[in-house]
């Protein structure tokens, strides 16, 4: 069904796991060639050998997304090991869970430097090269970037950032062949959950929510890759996310209300009943 990317050139940030891992592994099939980044180099040499059974140039390119120059050498390295980008994914991003009284402003920081600035430097590098192939911007933003969820205030600060700038991005270089994506999965099963801050700054190493009833990594990826290929504007998966977008839009009080109480009735939950 994305047989339209096979052979283009593409980006994508926090390879190294859950939503980009899937990414990784759906470019590979249908055969896009691909740069990973992430910060474990162990990581993306892993996953570059799991994939070395698919004819494609496999690129690693260990990426702290915090750091303007990595960023750009990751853009840089790209084009010039394989000639041209046509797609950037900015993928990587953390999570958190804690009240906003208790959390500590450093993983606010931390989130904003991950999630927003990281996709501002990786996409600021990025788009001469774009522009030269008519490509795709991709942001993997979040439910939560157009409704803000209790316990997860810099999580859905950065995510509604990152989509008032990919907007403005649109509607900025639509003229001139740029296509941009803003991506939105509802709950999705993957490390991000794993590794979302606590107040303190540690990761919190498990899960409150049922992962089974959520949304896989490898469905999502699927769900990504075909909105690049449509050239979509926005993409919003998962029945529980687009009743979220829609609901909200008409009955705000009532959705508030409704996931106040379901995230105050997870188990250790940061927000009060």
């Amino acid at each position: 069904m994305v047989d339209r990317l096979k052979e283009k050139n593409i980006i994508i940030t926090g390879a190294s796991s859950g939503i980009g891992e899937a990414l990784a592994v759906a470019c590979a099939k249908i055969g896009a060639n691909i740069v990973l980044a992430a910060r474990s180099q162990e990581k993306l040499e892993a996953l570059k050998s799991s994939l070395s059974s698919y004819s494609v140039k496999i690129i690693t390119v260990p990426t702290d997304v915090t750091s303007e120059s990595q960023c750009k050498n990751l853009v840089a390295t790209a084009n010039r090991e394989l000639g041209s980008i046509d797609v950037l994914i900015n993928n990587a991003g953390i999570s958190m869970r804690a009240a906003f009284d208790e959390v500590e402003t450093k993983v606010l920081r931390e989130i904003m430097d991950v999630n927003l600035w990281g996709a501002t430097y990786c996409s600021q590098a990025a788009i001469p090269y774009l522009l030269e192939t008519k490509g795709s911007l991709v942001a993997v933003s979040s439910v939560t970037g157009f409704k803000g969820l209790p316990g997860r205030s810099g999580y859905a600060a950065s995510k509604f950032a990152m989509n008032g700038l990919f907007e403005s991005i649109r509607m900025e270089y639509s003229q001139r062949g740029l296509h941009t994506l803003i991506a939105c999965p509802g709950f999705t099963a993957s490390n991000i959950r794993l590794n979302a801050r606590k107040a303190d700054g540690t990761s919190q190493a498990d899960t409150p929510g049922d992962e089974s009833k959520m949304d896989t990594a490898e469905s999502v990826a699927l769900d990504i890759l075909q909105a690049i290929r449509d050239r979509k504007d926005f993409m919003l998966t998962n029945k529980q996310g687009k009743a979220i977008y829609w609901m909200n839009k008409f009955f705000p009080k009532f959705v508030e209300r409704k996931i106040h109480k379901v995230i105050a009735a997870e188990p250790n939950s940061p927000i009060k009943k």
